[in-house]
């Protein structure tokens, strides 16, 4: 385990700020009949639109994969030196199943670093958002995400892109909700892959940023921490209800993964994988288990502990903790792309 010595638990005013105000808003657009005001949200909807020239070392674009359902994804593409290939992040955007999408500006911004300071291609996925599509909706978008790699589809829709993308070295990687869904596709893609060692897609990794879990009984972090920026318990019951299967408790592997009702064994192609938490984080203690839960069932894990990271603190550039856990990051991904390409030689 590697944990960050502690800081100042003072946020600046600017961050205090946004965390109270994005609070605010998804409270007041979440409806007692568990339904989301779309239109409050549109309101404060701040979006960036795809740049496609280079602008600080990053050109972006957004290639659509079914306009049916309006799943696509913003590639962030680094300027890289000629000949060397570069891995891929398949990137997934927090809110709860609920908020935001991939031309958020927030995650706009930190995939832009992402793409830059790895250095590595990004594809952020616009997966379906709940109430309205429900479980197991983003899960399906990014295994059809994976599946659009696999048949070439990015050679199709950016060839630029495409000469220097590493299929072999594909990472996948999320926060919050986001999380949760990178575990789930990164579990849903070993078991359709797992017989099938032709694929050109290989996943080498799995980062999961403060993984959106539940579980029925409340943990001694939830107790203390209640109040705390973006996830009151009230909060996370509704997001959680809005997600899940008619019927389903916090206890579906959805919600507790790896938990007592997702007992079935590991994949056996489920990558290494780095957990990262926030020690003023409510849901850190369901975030530790599942941490531990990988390491028993034989998979390898890093995880990362920042003391006084709150949820979703990597997303503020003025933190320096953000800039920390970016360093761990491209640490990581450096790490299991060199293994994945020693073993490619094999």
């Amino acid at each position: 385990m590697t944990e960050k010595p502690r800081s100042s638990p003072s946020l600046p005013l600017k961050t205090r700020l946004s965390l109270s105000f994005l609070s605010t808003l998804s409270d007041s657009a979440c409806r007692s009949d568990g339904t989301v005001n779309r239109r409050l949200l549109s309101l404060f909807d701040f979006r960036s639109s795809p740049n496609p020239r280079f602008s600080s070392g990053v050109r972006t674009a957004d290639i659509t994969i079914d306009p049916s359902r309006d799943l696509w994804f913003r590639l962030f593409v680094p300027s890289s030196p000629s000949g060397h290939r570069l891995p891929i992040i398949v990137f997934f955007h927090g809110g709860g199943f609920a908020f935001l999408s991939a031309s958020a500006s927030t995650y706009d911004a930190v995939c832009r670093r992402f793409a830059r300071e790895l250095p590595a291609i990004i594809l952020s996925v616009n997966y379906r958002l709940s109430p309205e599509h429900c479980h197991p909706a983003p899960y399906i978008d990014g295994l059809d995400t994976l599946r659009f790699l696999e048949s070439s589809g990015l050679d199709r829709s950016d060839a630029d892109a495409s000469a220097i993308a590493d299929l072999s070295n594909v990472f996948l990687a999320g926060d919050s909700a986001g999380g949760n869904i990178a575990h789930n596709v990164t579990r849903l893609w070993a078991a359709e892959h797992d017989s099938k060692p032709w694929a050109r897609v290989r996943i080498s990794g799995l980062v999961a940023i403060q993984p959106f879990l539940g579980s029925e009984d409340r943990t001694p972090a939830e107790i203390r921490l209640e109040g705390a920026p973006l996830l009151s318990t009230k909060r996370t019951d509704w997001l959680w209800k809005a997600f899940l299967p008619e019927g389903a408790d916090r206890d579906h592997p959805a919600a507790n993964a790896l938990g007592p009702k997702d007992d079935v064994e590991l994949e056996k192609a489920f990558p290494a994988t780095m957990v990262v938490i926030g020690g003023r984080d409510p849901l850190q203690d369901l975030q530790r288990r599942y941490a531990e839960e990988l390491r028993k069932r034989g998979k390898e894990m890093k995880l990362l502990e920042y003391a006084d990271a709150v949820h979703a603190f990597y997303v503020f550039p003025e933190l320096k903790l953000s800039t920390e856990f970016i360093g761990e990051m491209k640490s990581f991904v450096e790490t299991h792309t060199k293994k994945q390409e020693i073993n490619s030689n094999i």
